[in-house]
């Protein structure tokens, strides 16, 4: 990209972004290729936060391509503004990847022949998930028979009128953007799936039609025409038509969100000359409610007790649950794999859930002790971690009885003892003064 991003400016500067890219062309036999390629779009007016270089305008190569040189684009946009230009200037300086694929993009117009492939459609992918598209026109739509007459200096690769610099100059004719390519939502919420346009003048908004696509089947959920006085929409979908005709904002509003509204959301926008698509994945993720059951247990000699960790509400279906043991003396817990599982049910809302039992001897095991279960899961930013209480065992009432007998015998006999030194030391005495 050609600007730095340390170097300060003026506060409001128009630049040039180059983005470095690949021209996907018909080869032989109906096949495709790749070939190296830029696009530069010039003029872009960008609001300076003092992070923009001294070089912000693209030096084109001052050399004529050959077959094997990279094809520059040129892209002005002097009738409609391009979207996320911002992020396209400074997404080195973010650390964000750029992907930039320029196609060929032929239309027909109405009651004519098809117009000679000098329209280009290039498509952004941001790796935050902004994705963007441009329909490019090309220096004009002319035969073979004009471009003799006219002396015209082609491009060697695509065969069109090229600039004085080896570049095709084309301007941008239609844009349309998403902010998301991918969205992951609970269930019950409302979400708003983002899709944007904007044309030249020299065309006019068609139609608006959003799909959705799961597991092989496809349904339209809303669809708008120009002129038409009804706008065919399914229950919970929700498209602003006001907005879309005056501000170019085609998203789809999705309210309770369920489980069945997992898929792939097509935006299919369409003008007079003009069709574009964004595809927008929406995932559905709801994470787990974990109990242990029992919370506290106390030991009885040779008594076998099972815990139980359930698992429910979650969606999708992979789940991890796992045991740990960890002792007062202990400095890290034990993986446990004395287990076993339930097979996993699923509930009316899609939900899942799952119970996996620990059995744990006092035989086997010491006491005091601390058992946790540990779930993982993609709706959870870090896993679930539930402990049971493991307490020493308690005597029984018969062990009770002797112990407090055997204490009773002691003291007595200690007792009797002690009286029986008392007693004996004054008799000793006696018979001392009686011999004197």
């Amino acid at each position: 990209m050609v600007a730095s991003c340390f170097e300060p400016a003026p506060p409001f500067r128009k630049v040039d972004i180059a983005l470095d890219c690949s021209y996907v062309g018909e080869a032989a036999r109906g096949s495709s290729s790749q070939h190296p390629a830029t696009l530069v779009l010039r003029d872009i007016s960008i609001r300076n936060d003092g992070n923009l270089g001294d070089e912000a305008e693209y030096k084109a190569p001052q050399e004529n391509p050959d077959f094997s040189s990279p094809i520059v684009f040129e892209a002005s946009a002097p009738s409609i503004s391009v979207p996320h230009t911002e992020s396209l200037l400074h997404a080195d300086c973010g650390g964000e990847e750029v992907s930039c694929e320029i196609s060929p993009y032929s239309f027909r117009k109405a009651g004519g022949r098809p117009c000679r492939p000098s329209w280009f459609m290039a498509t952004l992918q941001l790796s935050s998930g902004i994705s963007i598209a441009l329909v490019l026109r090309g220096p004009h739509c002319i035969s073979q028979k004009e471009e003799k007459e006219h002396n015209a200096t082609l491009h060697p690769k695509l065969g069109i009128p090229m600039s004085k610099e080896g570049t095709v100059l084309t301007t941008v004719e239609f844009q349309s953007s998403s902010r998301n390519t991918s969205l992951r939502v609970r269930l019950g919420s409302s979400v708003t799936l983002d899709c944007h346009f904007a044309l030249a003048p020299s065309s006019w908004f068609f139609s608006l039609e959003w799909r959705r696509q799961h597991r092989g089947s496809g349904r339209s959920l809303f669809q708008y025409q120009v002129g038409s006085t009804s706008v065919e929409a399914q229950p919970k979908v929700h498209v602003d038509v006001v907005e879309l005709l005056t501000s170019g904002d085609a998203s789809l509003s999705l309210e309770e969100v369920s489980v069945g509204d997992e898929g792939t959301y097509i935006c299919l926008l369409s003008t007079s000359l003009h069709q574009a698509q964004h595809i927008i994945q929406l995932q559905v993720a709801e994470p787990p409610r974990v109990h242990v059951i029992p919370a506290v247990v106390t030991f009885e000699r040779g008594v076998t007790t099972t815990l139980t960790c359930n698992v429910a509400g979650y969606y999708p279906l992979d789940v991890s649950v796992s045991w740990t043991q960890k002792t007062p003396k202990g400095e890290v817990e034990i993986s446990l794999s004395n287990t076993r599982f339930s097979s996993h049910r699923q509930s009316r809302d899609g939900t899942y859930s799952i119970s996996s039992y620990l059995s744990i001897s006092s035989a086997t095991v010491q006491a005091p002790a601390t058992y946790s279960c540990h779930v993982s899961h993609m709706a959870l930013a870090e896993p679930i971690s539930v402990s049971a209480r493991l307490k020493a065992p308690e005597q029984t009432g018969s062990e009770g009885l002797v112990g407090t007998f055997i204490a009773t015998v002691i003291f007595i006999v200690v007792l009797f003892i002690v009286l029986g030194r008392r007693a004996a030391k004054p008799n000793s005495e006696q018979l001392l003064k009686a011999s004197e």
